[in-house]
């Protein structure tokens, strides 16, 4: 029983911290309308979060073990 509700758990959680970095990621793109560099500096934070997500993925690897 215990083990079904770490999982649970654990679920929960790794949710949360998807849902609380496309939060972070997405709290300036209120205006579509963007300038070549606002754009250039969008992917930038975009290729960021992919990285981001890379390495949260990775920690949720280890913290299993």
């Amino acid at each position: 029983m215990e083990r079904i509700l770490n999982m649970i758990i654990r679920r929960l959680v790794n949710k949360g911290v998807n849902f609380g970095i496309k939060a972070a990621v997405n709290m300036g793109n209120k205006n579509r309308e963007q300038s070549p560099e606002d754009r250039q500096l969008n992917k930038q934070g975009q290729n960021g979060t992919r990285h981001l997500r890379h390495a949260t993925r990775m920690m949720r690897r280890f913290t299993k073990l």
